[in-house]
């Protein structure tokens, strides 16, 4: 299986966990970890498996993850099994902004997209992190979740 994890950062976190996702999907075929402004949509091409991540910024994915996913052809996602996550703070008033997952899983569905696993979210202690005690594990657990189930179906 041959994998791209395709994410963006402001603080470190969310490349923090795009590298533990790449980490758990390295034993099982070849991954890539790219900073979305860096992703080439013609990698698309040769991947099983993509996952995408963003920090929340206002609710929604930042401008380089969205900019991406734009230019990304409409079907061109067909075939391909997807993955979202974002890194958020844990308060209660972030939930009426929405998240940036869900937002991403949404614009991939869009493209033909298989989505392999419901928008996922990883929790960041305060606006600049740190990461919340164990999620760098959960990332992990969750990336090689994906691919346990991509081979059973």
């Amino acid at each position: 299986m041959k994998a791209l994890v395709v994410y963006d950062s402001v603080y470190g976190n969310t490349e923090r966990i795009a590298n533990a996702i790449a980490g758990a999907i390295a034993p099982s075929g070849e991954v890539k970890a790219v900073r979305a402004g860096e992703a080439s949509v013609s990698e698309l091409q040769s991947i099983q498996l993509l996952i995408v991540g963003s920090p929340v910024q206002g609710g929604r994915a930042t401008e380089a993850v969205q900019a991406f996913l734009k230019s990304i052809p409409a079907n061109g996602l067909a075939n391909i099994s997807v993955a979202t996550f974002d890194t958020r703070m844990a308060m209660r008033f972030a939930k009426l902004f929405g998240n940036a997952a869900e937002r991403m899983a949404k614009s991939v569905k869009e493209k033909r997209a298989n989505l392999v696993a419901p928008p996922e979210g990883f929790v960041v202690e305060g606006k600049e992190g740190p990461l919340r005690e164990g999620e760098l594990e959960r990332a992990a657990a969750w990336a090689k979740g994906i691919v346990e189930g991509r081979r059973t179906t």
